[in-house]
């Protein structure tokens, strides 16, 4: 249970920043966000504030923005519809019903003879009554409703469409998702190094456990290591490296405390990880926690991260990295029950990390991803006008149709790993 809430948590935070990114950006743009969701599939939870519909959705595997104008969902309303009309206070038409009219009893019929919904934002048509027998135009509010089986959906002018907004509106508003997720793995870097400090590559011994062989041996926090079995050392890796080189045997410490010179000899305890037999002596390295350094580490530990992350994919590329290494919903969930044994701090690196992934991810000049659309905007910016919308749409339908084929083989060779 403990890893199905730690999973969960981690996934609803990374898509929901992501997302956040889109929505925020997008509507600072001045384009109708119709509906912000985590996860797709059926709805578990829905709440509509002001233009957006909020939804939770049963299938952890996603999330998205669904903005104006992008999936055609623009109603027309042709000549020859009877339509009702329900007006506000300023006379303006503030719904239009589509059928069930008589649901309504306050509304005016017509039989529509030509409507403008996105530019002049009128609709023209012959009343029912014989006085209303010429054709009466009628103004729209820019938020009127159009109702169809009782559900209501907004209009959408023009300017409110994505389609309409400048190119450097529309890129942002897609690179905000992935830009987020790098954002969030900041945060939660900061986070970690607030409360574990920065870790510090000085030859310094840091806490030491009660129970281990360095304060048995007489070594103290603070101890300036200069050699170990007359070998010079330089940095903590040096003492980490020959401490755990040498399990079972008695090494010689050469330390600086205070101004003093010691020798201390010290045996490491033999354990077995990774199924290699190490020496450990029971010491953490020195730690940080000025403000300074915890600031440089969220920026630092992410472009670590990032650059790792990079590296793998390259080689991927050039198949040097094999795709049965690949990780999907069900390898990322085992993981996070490993991760989750060992401490909340292990798992806030975990996420931090995914986070940084999954911006990585969506970046790559694939189709249906938010890089295969900043390609597009590239492509635009070049030739100085859009892509055919019809072909476009065909292009990242083919792309999402291959990702999904790789989710299958990727969560297929994961249950084969941890299940078969």
């Amino acid at each position: 249970m403990q890893t199905v809430i730690a999973f969960i948590l981690i996934f609803g935070a990374l898509v929901f920043f992501h997302e956040l990114g889109h929505l925020f950006f997008a509507k600072r743009a001045g384009i109708l966000c119709r509906e912000f969701a985590i996860g797709i599939g059926p709805k578990v939870f829905s709440m509509k504030r002001n233009e957006t519909l909020y939804t939770i959705r049963l299938l952890p595997i996603g999330g998205y923005v669904k903005m104006a104008g992008e999936d055609m969902d623009l109603t027309e309303i042709k000549p020859g519809y009877r339509v009702g009309l329900l007006f506000n206070g300023e006379g303006l038409v503030s719904k239009i019903i589509l059928n069930n009219r008589d649901k309504y009893p306050d509304i005016k019929v017509i039989e529509v003879e030509s409507s403008d919904l996105e530019h002049d934002l009128i609709i023209r048509g012959y009343g029912d009554e014989e006085e209303d027998e010429s054709i009466q135009t009628f103004s729209v509010h820019p938020e009127a409703m159009l109702v169809e089986d009782g559900v209501e959906n907004q209009i959408v002018p023009y300017d409110r469409q994505f389609g309409s907004k400048s190119l450097g509106k529309r890129a942002m508003a897609i690179f905000a998702g992935p830009m987020m997720n790098f954002i969030l793995a900041i945060v939660l870097f900061w986070i970690i190094g607030a409360f574990q400090g920065i870790l510090v590559d000085d030859p310094k011994l840091g806490t030491l456990t009660k129970d281990g062989s360095a304060v048995s041996s007489g070594l103290k926090k603070g101890d300036l290591v200069q050699s170990i079995d007359g070998n010079e050392i330089s940095d903590w890796t040096d003492i980490q490296e020959t401490i755990q080189k040498n399990p079972g045997k008695e090494i010689v410490f050469i330390v600086d405390r205070n101004g003093k010179t010691l020798e201390i000899p010290v045996t490491p305890k033999e354990i077995e990880r990774d199924k290699k037999k190490v020496g450990v002596i029971g010491v953490y390295p020195p730690v940080e926690k000025s403000p300074g350094k915890v600031a440089a580490s969220g920026f630092t530990e992410t472009y670590f991260w990032t650059t790792k992350i990079g590296s793998m994919l390259g080689q991927l590329v050039t198949g040097k990295f094999s795709i049965d290494a690949l990780s999907g919903p069900v390898g990322i969930y085992k993981s996070t029950e490993e991760v989750a044994k060992s401490g909340v701090i292990y798992l806030l690196k975990w996420a931090a990390v995914l986070s940084i992934n999954l911006g990585i991810m969506n970046l790559l000049p694939i189709p249906a991803l938010d890089g295969g659309r900043l390609l597009f905007f590239a492509v635009e910016a070049v030739r100085g006008k859009p892509l055919d919308r019809q072909k476009e749409g065909i292009v990242h339908f083919i792309g999402f149709a291959l990702l999904m084929l790789l989710m299958l083989v990727v969560t297929w060779n994961d249950i084969q790993r941890f299940f078969l």
